[in-house]
């Protein structure tokens, strides 16, 4: 159980919330954001007492029933409630290293998508492994950093600019902490944290203890060759080592798909 980080999940949740959103009349001006404490406790079935203890990092262990009464009254989404029992100690947590080898399956799968631009993230956003069209629309990796929430933060920036990177910022954050959670022993994992946590932007979204991040669903690449280029984003879950497949692709016939297509040609010797 990590308590301190359980309080700070559990005050950045409660402050998110308005009286309205549940339920509750707003009464007299609040001089602080979200909702009260006492609210708080009310709502999940507990003392007030124990709510502001757990906040504080000061309770012990809460049980299952506790937690299920926590994240209805803060309105937690499924993500979220998982996040919380992670952090209570009530659900698996891996406390090895993530790992970084990956399937040769997948490895193999990668050269059979000529027509998409594919690689493979670690649990830490680290490129594991890529094929050509990647390299070419990206950046080789092989002589580059190849950690995309470290570029993103602190640079420096792939070859082909994007046009979302706040959105992607916010992404980032958001799995490195579910992603801290689960290997809380693992150096890469709180080394890559601590480094990018002494930059503002990444400390300011850091502090908002946000956890379930949206599907990006395009992506637009600004290419020094090819110049603008719009793909569909799918992202896959490799569940059994914690890693992530995703896949840049355009419908047959338009212009991104004729651009990938010329890139594939090109191969990664622009960048």
């Amino acid at each position: 159980m990590d308590k301190q980080e359980l309080g700070a999940f559990l005050r950045s949740r409660r402050e998110r919330l308005t009286p309205e959103d549940v339920g509750l009349p707003s009464g007299p001006r609040r001089r602080t954001p979200g909702l009260r404490r006492e609210e708080v406790a009310v709502l999940a079935h507990i003392s007030t007492e124990y709510y502001i203890r757990l906040e504080q990092g000061r309770a012990p262990w809460p049980s299952g029933e506790v937690l299920a009464g926590l994240a209805g009254a803060l309105r937690l989404t499924d993500a979220e409630s998982d996040h919380l029992h992670v952090l209570a100690g009530s659900a698996p947590v891996r406390t090895g290293l993530h790992r970084r080898d990956v399937r040769p399956s997948i490895l193999a799968l990668l050269e059979r998508l000529p027509q998409t631009a594919a690689f493979v993230t670690s649990a830490v956003f680290e490129v594991l492994a890529w094929n050509d069209l990647a390299a070419a629309l990206m950046g080789d990796f092989a002589s580059q950093d190849r950690n995309l929430a470290r570029r993103v933060f602190l640079g420096p920036p792939l070859l082909s600019g994007v046009s979302d990177t706040a959105e992607f910022r916010h992404h980032a954050v958001m799995r490195l902490r579910a992603t801290l959670a689960r290997y809380p022993a693992d150096p890469a994992v709180t080394g890559l944290i601590d480094e990018l946590r002494a930059d503002q932007d990444f400390a300011r979204l850091w502090d908002r203890h946000d956890v379930q991040a949206a599907p990006t669903l395009t992506k637009t690449f600004r290419h020094p060759v090819v110049g603008p280029i719009t793909v569909d984003c799918d992202s896959l879950a490799l569940t059994d080592r914690d890693q992530y497949l995703v896949l840049y692709s355009a419908p047959v016939g338009s212009p991104a798909a004729e651009a990938l297509e010329f890139l594939g040609v090109l191969g990664a010797t622009v960048g």
